[in-house]
């Protein structure tokens, strides 16, 4: 497994699925940009999973281990389950919004972030992104992690800002 590398300030920081540390949180700085192509890269090299994919990019933001954010995030693979329903990074970016907001309007946050996925990736089911009825995908898996992640700028720019 090839790790990925974030430049920080003046720090570089590898991280993997495992997860980077507190030490690391203190100096991981990266743009919403950076953040989306991380997560893209993290399901295109088979790290994680849709959903770990965009936790793991907001780990320096979240009161949560890395490890703990990983295991939580395992079980929404391939839409939930592998069912092929909701997308599993249209969940980790609900999962971050529920932490990024306290909890506080999460559900019009979550209905925010829902809209701007669906523009951005042409629908929210993962059976109809993948184009399992059509053979023609939508908006591949890596794609739909990294339009997640610019989903939580669209939705919460203050709290996703670098």
């Amino acid at each position: 497994m090839t790790p990925l590398l974030f430049t920080a300030a003046t720090t570089t920081v590898s991280t993997t699925a495992a997860g980077i540390t507190a030490t690391d949180k203190e100096a991981f700085t990266m743009t919403l940009t950076e953040r989306a192509a991380a997560a893209a890269e993290l399901k295109t090299t088979g790290q994680c999973n849709c959903t770990q994919s965009v936790v793991k990019v907001f780990e320096d933001k979240l009161p949560v281990e890395g490890d703990t954010l990983r295991m939580l995030a395992a079980g929404y693979a391939a839409g939930m389950g592998c069912l092929e329903s909701t997308c599993g990074a249209l969940i980790g970016a609900v999962m971050v919004a529920g932490i990024l907001t306290e909890g506080r309007g999460t559900p019009a946050v979550a209905r925010a972030l829902v809209r701007s996925f669906e523009q951005r990736c042409g629908a929210t089911i993962c059976k109809e992104l993948k184009g399992v009825a059509t053979g023609v995908p939508l908006c591949p898996c890596p794609e739909c992690v990294r339009n997640a992640v610019l989903a939580l700028g669209d939705v919460l720019p203050d709290a996703v800002k670098e």
